[in-house]
């Protein structure tokens, strides 16, 4: 279970004002020690840390230096792989290490200061933070997670690297299916973003509290430019955070030996984990998700619970689409609440760190509202990698948590074959448009198909097409296409 969170976000003045992610994070644990009510007793009892892979610097073992500097007994470092959905993984993997006996407490905490290493650029500031070569006194760091690329060397090829050129691909596939024209579909999407970010203007940590409308966030303009169609700069992740956060997990014997009042107790019910066939090329289609379908089954079935039992839900959000496709997935409409922080727009998106904010918040609400049942879902990469967990101050029917790696129902489901370069007629599956800085549209990057079904990529730079494509829809189009990605649209 959980019994202690902590958070903070801050902003500071300057690059040399900027606090290091590893301070950041002793911060946070201290205060999850303290939100438990327990204290330094708890912390003398964590001996593992899982770290969420950091960007903004580099630690060789962040669990060692943490534990370094908390006098934490550690035994166990986990540097986690990187992907949203690492959090929500490392207390799946955290909470069947307690139930096997391997552990007793143990803490999830990542940071991130993406935002002050872009202001020591700006400022040309060297931080002083701690280096690779300081001594580093305890375990041997272990990796939990699947570390590889999310693209394949086709899809870079064409210009898919960036969340913010692939994710827009699955928006304008989900539009497509919907039926809806252009206008339409931004009008849904923008009033979904506009509920994120009235939860957002109640969350003490999120980093962008200012309430916006739907009309704000749909309307392109100098501060809301275009980058990649039909994603104005608020449908878009925002990365450039300080943020840190913590979650302690431990066993029921522990909590009860440190002294942790039963009313900071919230138990993990059910976990799940599994990606979508790796390559966004191999799968059978842009709009929907395998492996979130095959995960809400499991935590469903393994926690005893359905969609209408929740009553808090936090889905993973970087991009509109992201939550479209879990709360489809999750059998959730969009017209209820799907936050508890704001999303990675509003609240902040941390890097990988983000769902252990939410998982936090969540922790908190539940308190709250005690006796009621929330989910939490992570995505890491490009709608790849998926982890969720169900959670109440209630302890499971079950008597224990439980756990499903969904991998080979996921396996099992179609796949696509495809093709990197193609001469011939195909069809436009899906497509975004990049736009520059100055908002004019920069390149086309297109997913076909081929008349025997495989997919291709193709991009073009021809202007008349590129404006045409983010007032028309395209998605069923005929097209022609040759060697190197080159398209002409009918």
């Amino acid at each position: 279970m959980i019994v202690g969170v902590g958070q903070l976000t801050r902003r500071p003045e300057s690059a040399a004002d900027a606090t290091e992610p590893l301070a950041m994070m002793a911060e946070v644990t201290e205060a999850a020690a303290d939100d438990s009510g327990a204290g330094a007793g708890l912390l003398k009892r964590i001996e593992s840390a899982r770290v969420i892979d950091t960007l903004a610097w580099r630690y060789p073992n962040p669990g060692a230096l943490l534990a370094q500097r908390l006098g934490m007994p550690l035994r166990d470092s986990v540097k986690m792989a990187a992907g949203g959905n690492s959090p929500q993984m490392a207390v799946n993997d955290t909470a069947l290490a307690i139930q096997r006996g391997e552990l007793d407490a143990a803490v999830v905490v990542g940071a991130e200061a993406v935002y002050s290493r872009f202001m020591a650029r700006k400022e040309g500031v060297a931080q002083d933070w701690t280096q690779e070569s300081t001594p580093i006194d305890g375990p041997e760091p272990r990796k939990i997670g699947i570390d590889r690329p999310g693209t394949s060397e086709a899809e870079m090829a064409r210009s898919m690297v960036m969340p913010t050129q692939i994710y827009p691909i699955f928006e304008n596939a989900l539009r497509a299916r919907a039926g809806r024209s252009i206008e339409e579909h931004q009008l849904v999407i923008s009033e979904l973003w506009a509920r994120f970010s009235e939860v957002a203007s109640g969350n003490p940590y999120a980093w962008s509290p200012q309430r916006r409308t739907a009309e704000e966030i749909r309307t392109v303009g100098p501060d809301n430019r275009m980058i990649g169609f039909p994603y104005p700069k608020l449908m878009n992740a925002n990365i450039q955070t300080d943020q840190a956060a913590a979650v302690i997990v431990c066993s029921v014997a522990a909590a009860e030996a440190a002294g942790v009042p039963r009313d900071r107790w919230v138990f993990i019910h059910a976990g799940a984990d599994g990606h979508d066939h790796w390559f966004v090329s191999e799968r059978d289609n842009l709009y929907s998700s395998p492996a979130i379908r095959a995960c809400s089954r499991a935590v469903y079935e393994l926690a005893d619970v359905g969609g209408d039992d929740l009553a808090h839900v936090d889905l993973y959000s970087c991009f509109p689409c992201a939550v479209e496709v879990g709360a489809d997935e999750f059998g959730l409409g969009l017209d209820r609440e799907l936050t508890v922080t704001g999303g990675l727009t509003f609240a902040g998106g941390p890097g990988n760190n983000y769902v252990t904010h939410s998982i936090a918040a969540m922790t908190g609400v539940l308190r709250d509202d005690a006796g009621s049942v929330g989910l939490c879902t992570a995505n890491g990469w490009y709608l790849t990698k998926h982890a969720a967990g169900v959670y109440s101050t209630e302890p499971p029917a079950s008597g224990e948590f439980r756990h499903r790696d969904v991998q080979a129902e996921v396996d099992a489901t179609p796949a696509r074959a495809s093709v990197a370069d193609f001469d011939g007629p195909g069809t436009v599956e899906s497509y975004t448009v990049m736009h520059e800085r100055d908002g004019s549209p920069a390149m086309a990057i297109v997913a076909c198909l081929t008349p025997d079904g495989r997919r291709t990529w193709a991009n073009s730079n021809d202007n008349d097409l590129l404006s045409a494509m983010t007032r028309e829809e395209f998605v069923g189009r005929p097209c022609s296409l040759s060697t190197g990605g080159v398209i002409r649209v009918s």
